[in-house]
C-alpha cells in the first residue's frame, strides 16, 4: 500500500503509526531522498529502501509507538560494512537521514443534539483537527442544508439521525468525549444514564443549569449508578468565567474548554522526546 493510502487508513481507522521519511541522502542508499513509509504496531505500508537502514527505522518508530512519543525524531545512519548491524548489513556506503514523525489519532468528539448551541458548537470543532459526530433525533436537525457550512470542514464529520439517540453512543469511537445538549430533557437524561453504562468514554458533559443537575442524580442514582459514577458527568460545561447565554457564546465557552482538555491529553502521554540516534 502506498503511504499516502496508509495515512488515510489510520486515520479513518482511528490508528496511531509514524510517518517515516528519507529527508537526506549523502552517496549511495537504496532509495532517493523523499522515500516515505508508515509504520504502526504490527503492520509496515511503503518502503525507504529496505535492508537495515529501514529495519532501524521501523524498530525506532515502534518504539516511539511504544512509548506514545508525540515529538518527530530523526535518525542519522551511516550504509558501510563497518556500521553497526543490529539489522544485518548494508554496504551501499551512503549517509542518510530518517526523518520519524508520530501520527497521532484524533480526539473524537460526539454532540447530541444539534439546535442553536449545537449548531455553533459544530461550526467551531469542525475547524480542527478530531473526529466529530453531529447527533439529533429530529430530522430536520440534521439535514444537508442546515449543515452546509461544514462541507469543508477540517474534522471529519459523521452526522447521526438517530430516533434513538442513546444507541449512537455504541457506536462512536473509544476515547470520545460526549456532549449532552438536546433539545428534551427526558432525552438527556437517557443519555446520561447509556454513557455512564459505557465504559469506552472519555468525558461526558451536559449543559443545563444546578437545578436540572439535581434531579437528573436523583434520577440516575435510583436507576443504579454510584456518586463516583456520576462524578464523570461535568455540569455546567464550558469556561466558568464565561456567562453569557448566547447560544454562539455557550459554544465557545464550551469548545475552548475541550481544546484544553485534548491538550492536557496530549501533554499526559508526550515523554521527552528522544535524541536523534546515530549509526
Amino acid at each position: 500500500m502506498h503511504w499516502l493510502a496508509a495515512v488515510e487508513r489510520l486515520r479513518g481507522e482511528r490508528r496511531a503509526g509514524v510517518l517515516v521519511t528519507l529527508v537526506t541522502v549523502r552517496g549511495h542508499a537504496p532509495r532517493d531522498a523523499g522515500a516515505k513509509m508508515v509504520v504502526t504496531a504490527d503492520e509496515a505500508f511503503d518502503s525507504i529502501g529496505g535492508g537495515n537502514l529501514e529495519a532501524t527505522a521501523v524498530a525506532r518508530a515502534r518504539a516511539m509507538l511504544e512509548h506514545r512519543e508525540t515529538a518527530p525524531a530523526q535518525i542519522s545512519l551511516s550504509l558501510n560494512d563497518k556500521a553497526r548491524a543490529e539489522h544485518g548489513q548494508q554496504c551501499c556506503g551512503g549517509e542518510v537521514v530518517i526523518l520519524l514523525e508520530p501520527l497521532a489519532v484524533a480526539p473524537s468528539v460526539a454532540i447530541f443534539g444539534m439546535g442553536h448551541v449545537g449548531l455553533e458548537l459544530a461550526h467551531i470543532l469542525s475547524r480542527h483537527d478530531i473526529e466529530l459526530h453531529l447527533v439529533d433525533s429530529r430530522a430536520d436537525q440534521v439535514e444537508a442544508r442546515r449543515l452546509a457550512a461544514l462541507e469543508d470542514a477540517v474534522a471529519r464529520v459523521h452526522v447521526h439521525h438517530a430516533p434513538v439517540p442513546e444507541l449512537v453512543l455504541g457506536q462512536v469511537p473509544r476515547g470520545t468525549h460526549v456532549l449532552v445538549m438536546t433539545h428534551d430533557h427526558a432525552e438527556d437524561a437517557a443519555l446520561c444514564d447509556t454513557a455512564l453504562r459505557c465504559g469506552h468514554l472519555a468525558s461526558i458533559g451536559l449543559i443545563g443549569s444546578s437545578a436540572k443537575w439535581s434531579r437528573f442524580r436523583q434520577r440516575l442514582a435510583a436507576e443504579g449508578h454510584s456518586p463516583a459514577d456520576l462524578e464523570r458527568i461535568t455540569t455546567p460545561i464550558g469556561l466558568p468565567g464565561l456567562t453569557g447565554k448566547e447560544p454562539a457564546t455557550i459554544a465557545v465557552s464550551v469548545a475552548a474548554a475541550l481544546v484544553g482538555v485534548f491538550e492536557a491529553e496530549r501533554a499526559a502521554v508526550a515523554p521527552a522526546a528522544h535524541e536523534g540516534v546515530t549509526t
